[in-house]
């Protein structure tokens, strides 16, 4: 890209989303306009200009990191300076190892520790295990098994607090101020994070290259699944994920986000600047890692992301149910993130970022609305002087922006042979982008209305809670699934019964939402089913590189 001034880069990103966003509001107003304006289309149009900011970031992010990826030499090196400066050879400074476990499966959770710790030099580095696990049989067993995992390996630890004060952060925070003497940096993960020793060695060695650097947060892969669901949701989040950090970090510089895990943290400003009180009414704050980044950035620290996933994984919800649960607890999270714009000494970079983890919600009932608007204008005949032409590049344009992450990574894909490579060559990365696509097309509705129902009963007490997350591969019943998806279903036979009372050109244009909504039970009990798993792995179809075979 043409600049190293980040002044110089914001503006050129800027200039790029407000472009889209003029071509998008441009083609609504003219889809919306002909024939005068009616009430239901007046507030579609409002519902849509505040779904624009995310969909034009999204292609925006997307553009700037495809033509990185394409034209770089070496991409990550080419928007983490830290990278170009790292040097070879041991760590000068200790860093601990520290995941953070409550009731979680320990059989699962040590044997990625002890491939990790013991790929490392023991003089430089500490594994320290972090419960939050409640008193009872539970921890009795997770200290057993790591007693006998930590029999060989003098620099593993454990600690158990007696109770979870401050959840996550306060584990974390717990550790610092109480077993962190001599350490210069911690490698924060979750249960559910495999990194490699090689990975773990780079992280160290761009820290120690740059003074300054508080946290580097690695992109994060899925680990290998074997049920349906996490196959082929990791396989879109991959190469999504790939292009949108590497746009991401090219305009953000030193002030990017923090997820929580897989990222290396300098000790002693985190342990200065991150300590987080309640908010004003006395709650926790739950979504901690991206509050934590702006205290740093307003401080002066660099947070900075390394756009590559070699080495670093974590494991995804093994079911669309579990997935939704996990998706809620984040808005929940996320929502809370209101109370602390208005507080002062942020960056107007750390308050994007904070805007930026609002949008990823807050577009969802605006999404839901648009749809039950659309069906009363249909159904009252006011929208009868629509142009279907124009109404349907709009749907299309709008969904390319949206989904322009994933589309820009499977471009990639198609685009580098040795890549491709990698996942069965241009056929099977062909395959399984048409495969992902359909699968996101099917699950994405369902999603965004499950949001807006919680969302919409958040204000009125609605929690999904802080618990154990199912981690196992397992089937679905049908009972399950109707239990936690009645409300989405129910929602997709009413705006069905609405469109077709209107048209059935209106009922086809909206169909492949409604068959979200619809078949959201379905869609949940067939992706978490064995046999639907097998018959993808059989066909090679989403598939990892860790799965491929290696060549002789």
């Amino acid at each position: 890209m043409p600049t190293e001034s980040p002044l110089l880069r914001r503006a050129v990103f800027l200039l790029l989303v407000l472009a889209i966003t003029a071509g998008l509001v441009a083609l609504a107003i003219a889809v919306l306009a002909p024939g005068g304006w009616t009430v239901w289309e007046v507030m579609i149009l409002a519902c849509y200009l505040g779904t624009v900011p995310w969909s034009a970031l999204s292609a925006a992010n997307a553009l700037v990191g495809l033509v990185i990826l394409l034209g770089a030499r070496d991409p990550p090196a080419a928007v983490l300076p830290a990278l170009r400066a790292a040097r070879p050879g041991p760590p000068r400074g200790r860093t601990a190892i520290a995941i953070c476990v409550r009731n979680e499966d320990m059989s699962a959770v040590l044997p990625p520790l002890g491939r990790l710790i013991d790929g490392l030099p023991a003089a430089c580095f500490d594994l320290w295990v972090l419960s939050d696990t409640p008193a009872g049989e539970a921890a009795i067993a997770e200290e057993a098994a790591f007693l006998a995992f930590a029999r060989t390996r003098p620099n593993a630890h454990y600690r158990r607090r007696t109770a979870n004060e401050g959840f996550k952060a306060g584990n974390v925070m717990d550790f610092l101020d109480n077993h962190a003497d001599g350490l210069a940096y911690f490698l924060c993960l979750d249960a559910d994070s495999e990194m490699t020793p090689a990975a773990v060695l780079r992280l160290v060695a761009c820290m120690e290259a740059d003074d300054r650097l508080a946290i580097l947060q690695q992109l994060i892969h899925g680990r290998p699944a074997t049920a349906a669901f996490p196959r082929v949701f990791q396989f879109g989040m991959r190469h999504g994920m790939r292009a949108w950090a590497t746009g991401q970090a090219w305009w953000q510089g030193d002030e990017g986000p923090y997820w929580g895990h897989n990222a290396l943290i300098r000790i002693a400003p985190f342990r200065e600047l991150c300590r987080l009180g309640p908010l004003p009414d006395g709650s926790r704050i739950l979504s901690h890692d991206q509050v934590e980044a702006t205290r740093l950035h307003a401080a002066g620290w660099k947070v900075r992301v390394l756009p590559d996933d070699t080495g670093s994984a974590e494991g995804n919800p093994p079911t669309f149910g579990d997935f939704v649960t996990r998706d809620l607890r984040w808005a929940g999270g996320n929502m809370q993130y209101l109370a602390l714009l208005r507080l002062p000494g942020q960056t107007l970079m750390a308050r994007w970022q904070l805007v930026q983890a609002i949008l990823l919600f807050l577009g969802a009932p605006l999404w839901c609305a648009i749809l039950l608007l659309a069906g009363l204008n249909a159904l009252t005949g006011a929208g009868a002087s629509t142009p279907t032409g124009l109404l349907v590049l709009l749907l299309a344009a709008t969904w390319a922006c949206h989904y322009a992450a994933k589309l820009a990574g499977y471009a990639e894909l198609l685009l580098n042979p040795a890549l491709a490579a990698r996942h069965g060559g241009r056929g099977a990365v062909a395959r399984s982008a048409a495969a992902e696509i359909a699968f996101t097309t099917l699950m994405e509705p369902a999603r965004l209305m499950a949001q807006s129902l919680f969302l919409l009963a958040l204000p009125f007490g609605m929690r999904v809670g802080w618990t154990a997350q199912n981690r196992a591969d397992r089937g679905v019943s049908w009972g399950d699934a109707a239990r936690q998806f009645w409300a989405p279903t129910l929602a997709g036979v009413v705006f069905g019964a609405i469109f077709a009372a209107a048209s059935p050109l209106a009922l086809l244009l909206a169909a492949p939402v409604l068959l979200s909504l619809v078949l959201a039970i379905p869609f949940a009990v067939v992706t978490a089913d064995p046999g639907f798993s097998a018959w993808l792995r059989a066909r090679g179809i989403c598939a990892l590189p860790e799965e491929m075979p290696v060549p002789a």
